[in-house]
C-alpha cells in the first residue's frame, strides 16, 4: 500500500490517529530516493538503468518510478505533441520509445517546468508499456514494490465458512490467514475445504507484485475466488490455497457474520 492510497497515514483519511494534528494537503506528493538499482527493459535494450531512481507516492496512486535523465536512454526516446496537466505537478511532456523494432507510444513523461521542482530532470516510464522491469538483479512485475508494504501469512485455527445465497462453497478449520499493507484480511482455504465442483475457472489472470500471478474461479459468472500456483516469495505459504472475496461472498468466521469491506474489488 502507498503511503498516499485510502487508509494510510498521508491520504488524509488515516486508519489510525496521531498524537497531534497532522494536515496533508488533498491531493499530496511526497518523493523518496530508493537505494535499489532500477533497470526498465523494452525491445531488447535496456531504456533505464538508475541506482537514483526516486519514487513518487500520490494521493489516490501506487508509487511510481522517476528516473534521472541522465541514467535513461534518451537517443531512444523521441518526444511528441502529446501533453498533459496536472494542478500539483504542472504540464508534462512525452515521449516515444522505439527499440528492437518496435514503438511504445508516449510511454514516457517528465515534467520540464514543475510545480513541484524536484521533479525537473526526471522521467517517469508507464510500467504496462515496458518489457520488463527489475529491482537489483530480480524482476518485479505489476508495479514498484512500497517500502511501506508489508505482508504476513500466518495459519490460523478459525473456523471460516463462505457461501453465496446460501449455497455453501467452503468451509474449513485450517485457514492460512494473510494480513496484507492496506487491504481486507484474507483467509486462503485448503483446497479439499472448498466445493470445487461448484467453481469454474475462469481463464482471468493477474499479477500483484508481491504475491506473483493468481488464477480465478468464477461462480454465477462473477470471479469469487484466486489461487496462485507459483507465487512469489512473499506468498509462498499460500500456494495453491484458495482465496475468496470478502467483498463478493457471505463469510463467517466463528461463527460470527462479517460485514463485505469496501475495497476496489467491491
Amino acid at each position: 500500500m502507498s503511503l498516499t492510497l485510502p487508509g494510510a497515514p498521508l491520504s488524509g483519511r488515516p486508519a489510525g490517529v496521531f498524537n497531534g494534528d497532522v494536515a496533508a494537503p488533498r491531493h499530496l506528493l511526497y518523493f523518496e530516493p530508493t537505494p535499489k538499482r532500477v533497470r526498465v527493459e523494452f525491445g531488447g535494450e535496456t531504456i533505464a538503468d538508475s541506482a537514483g531512481a526516486h519514487l513518487l507516492f500520490e494521493t489516490g496512486h501506487l508509487p511510481v518510478y522517476y528516473f534521472p535523465v541522465a541514467d535513461v536512454r534518451m537517443d531512444l526516446l523521441k518526444s511528441t505533441d502529446h501533453a498533459t496537466h496536472c494542478p500539483v505537478k504542472g504540464q508534462a511532456s512525452y515521449w516515444t520509445v522505439s527499440a528492437g523494432g518496435r514503438t511504445a507510444e508516449n510511454a514516457v513523461w517528465g515534467y520540464p517546468d514543475p510545480i513541484a521542482p524536484w521533479l525537473e530532470g526526471f522521467v517517469a516510464f508507464y510500467w504496462d508499456a515496458m518489457d520488463a522491469w527489475y529491482e537489483e538483479d530480480e524482476q518485479v512485475f505489476g508495479h514498484p514494490h512500497d517500502p511501506y508494504h508489508r505482508i504476513d501469512a500466518l495459519r490460523g485455527a478459525r473456523r471460516v465458512r463462505v457461501s453465496v445465497d446460501g449455497t455453501v462453497l467452503a468451509e474449513s478449520e485450517r485457514p492460512m490467514v494473510l494480513f496484507e499493507t492496506g487491504l481486507p484480511v484474507r483467509y486462503y482455504l485448503p483446497r479439499e475445504d472448498v466445493r470445487l465442483d461448484l467453481l469454474e475457472q475462469s481463464g482471468t489472470e493477474t499479477w500483484c507484485a508481491y504475491k506473483g500471478r493468481a488464477g480465478y474461479w468464477s461462480y454465477g459468472g462473477e470471479d469469487v475466488a484466486w489461487t496462485y500456483e507459483e507465487p512469489l516469495y512473499d506468498a509462498e505459504r499460500v500456494r495453491d490455497l484458495v482465496c475468496f472475496f470478502n467483498e463478493k461472498v457471505d463469510l463467517e468466521i466463528d461463527g460470527e457474520p462479517q460485514e463485505r469491506p469496501r475495497s476496489r474489488w467491491s
